[in-house]
Parts: C-alpha cells; sequence; structure tokens
C-alpha cells in the first residue's frame, strides 16, 4: 500500500471510467518495477 501512495494518493480523473484506467496504469507500473528489482538467478555447472 505504501508504493501505491507514491505514485499519487488522490484519483485525478472524475469520470468512473478514467478513475478505473487511471488504477490500472498504476498497477501497470507498480509491477513494472517489481518486475524490476527481482533478481535473476542463473544456474552455473
Amino acid at each position: 500500500m505504501h508504493c501505491v501512495k507514491l505514485l499519487g494518493q488522490r484519483l485525478s480523473a472524475r469520470d468512473f471510467d478514467r478513475q478505473v484506467a487511471e488504477i490500472q496504469i498504476c498497477a501497470v507500473i507498480l509491477n513494472a518495477f517489481t518486475a524490476l528489482g527481482i533478481p535473476s538467478t542463473v544456474a552455473k555447472g
């Protein structure tokens, strides 16, 4: 929840459909940052 608040605590859109789209965009951004933070391990040998 902390990461969601970092992107903004309020929705800027007034229309409900645009609010839904704004939340979905925030979710995509958070997932992208999470994917960047996960280390990729490769087995050697």
